[in-house]
């Protein structure tokens, strides 16, 4: 079992239902396309920045990482990145990822409780 959390790039949403709309569009709009497209040097920063605190699964250093997919820059695209963590460290990671998504001017937002974040 994961938990997810979707962060994107753009103003924040008045609330959580605007977000949840906004979310959906952008899911729709670019993860579930076909067609790649490259992350956005913001969505890449930001990626970096977690996996500078825990590395990547796909790697020796992460053997006990947080993310359930590796590499975890393959799960962005575009201005988005909608990325999942094991179940056991989500509520520390998931509180943690959502500053480091504020500190970077992103958009954070959680599919599982229709939540923006933090």
């Amino acid at each position: 079992m994961s938990y997810d959390l979707a962060v994107w790039e753009g103003d924040r949403p008045a609330d959580d239902a605007a977000a949840g709309a906004e979310y959906k569009r952008l899911y729709k709009a670019y993860i579930e396309v076909a067609e790649f497209e490259p992350p956005t040097p913001r969505i890449t920063a930001y990626v970096e920045a977690l996996l500078a605190r825990y590395p990547d699964i796909s790697t020796e250093e992460g053997e006990d990482s947080p993310w359930s997919t590796g590499p975890l820059i393959t799960e962005a695209v575009g201005p988005i990145i909608y990325f999942p963590m094991v179940w056991s460290q989500c509520v520390e990671v998931s509180e943690w990822a959502a500053r480091v998504a504020h500190d970077h001017g992103l958009v954070c937002y959680d599919p599982q409780h229709s939540t923006l974040r933090p």
